[in-house]
């Protein structure tokens, strides 16, 4: 099972007491996949369409619990995904589609249906409470979340802008900084910060998703930052073997072009024990020399040698071209 089934599962099985958060989270679910059908007697038929059980058995008992309404199901193949099966819950019955339509503020009191049953009305989703079961099922309906193990991403899919912006709102309203984007013809409402969408789900009240993804970003953010350690070492190591064979490079060339022992007496000893001890840190180095000095003096020390073999290199080139000029 997915990550985001499992969330969906949690959220399927977690059921506010309070009759008004139960009508919020309806009027999500119907805003988002259901259908009002108006027949020639003018006889209202409320459907909600849904490929998730889940979220189909979530919608047959909030109905059933906040209306005391039976709901219908019908289950048929998907015409175009073979494997997966598509649940209809429906209300025939006209005085009570029209009773949820109204309840849910998707309906007014002149029987007119909001366009794109859209939840225009903040009656519905006016406390705290109510906009956190509002996101629930619109999440339910019409959302996902990637495996945070790849990458973190919520979404709610939305089949208009209008909604799309509500939704966003809402849950904007929590101090998450939701944003959208369109994707074919839908407006996809969707968060991408681990931290945001651990409060998404605590918002969702989905609290063992919660905990599972907590232990994923623990996981990850010690992997990377071991990584880090590690590539920072591995970047001081290759910093310091570098240094060390432009040392040697450099002392052996003091060495052949005019020996050591012209050197004063606190570079001789410096460049000696680096001959010596090619692979020890300027610290330990500092701490073989009598009286020992710090890793700051032994660098001053290493950094005049080089000046020194730089200079000696820079006079043999200016030598070397008068030569060649008086040869041509």
């Amino acid at each position: 099972m997915s990550f985001s089934k499992d969330v969906k599962d949690e959220l399927s099985r977690q059921l506010n007491p309070a009759r008004h958060c139960m009508i919020a989270e309806i009027a999500a679910v119907i805003s988002l996949c259901g259908r009002v059908l108006i027949s020639d007697k003018d006889c209202i038929t409320l459907k909600i369409h849904t490929e998730n059980i889940t979220v189909a058995r979530k919608y047959f008992t909030l109905i059933k619990k906040t209306f005391n309404i039976n709901t219908e199901i019908s289950i048929r193949q998907n015409a175009y995904l073979k494997m997966s099966k598509m649940y209809t819950l429906s209300i025939a019955d006209h005085n009570n589609a029209v009773k949820i339509l109204k309840a849910t503020k998707l309906m007014n009191d002149s029987m007119e249906i909001y366009e794109n049953l859209s939840a225009v009305s903040n009656l519905v989703i006016q406390n705290a409470c109510c906009k956190r079961a509002f996101i629930r099922g619109a999440f339910l309906a019409a959302g996902s979340m990637s495996d945070p193990e790849k990458t973190y991403h919520f979404e709610i899919v939305a089949p208009n802008e209008d909604k799309a912006v509500q939704i966003r709102d809402i849950i904007n309203t929590f101090d998450i900084d939701a944003k959208i984007v369109t994707r074919k013809k839908y407006y996809v409402v969707y968060v991408k910060e681990g931290s945001q969408i651990v409060d998404l789900l605590n918002i969702m009240e989905a609290h063992v998703a919660l905990m599972n993804l907590e232990n994923v970003r623990i996981l990850k953010e010690m992997r990377n930052s071991i990584n880090r350690q590690v590539n920072c070492e591995a970047a001081n190591i290759n910093k310091t073997v570098m240094a060390a064979s432009k040392q040697l490079e450099d002392i052996r060339y003091l060495k052949d072009t005019i020996g050591l022992g012209e050197l004063t007496e606190g570079l001789e000893e410096i460049a000696l024990l680096r001959l010596e001890y090619p692979e020890v840190s300027l610290k330990e180095l500092g701490a073989l020399l009598n009286p020992p000095i710090g890793k700051s003096g032994v660098n001053h020390r290493l950094r005049k040698l080089s000046i020194l073999a730089d200079n000696l290199r820079e006079q043999k080139e200016e030598v070397n071209y008068g030569i060649k000029e008086n040869i041509d």
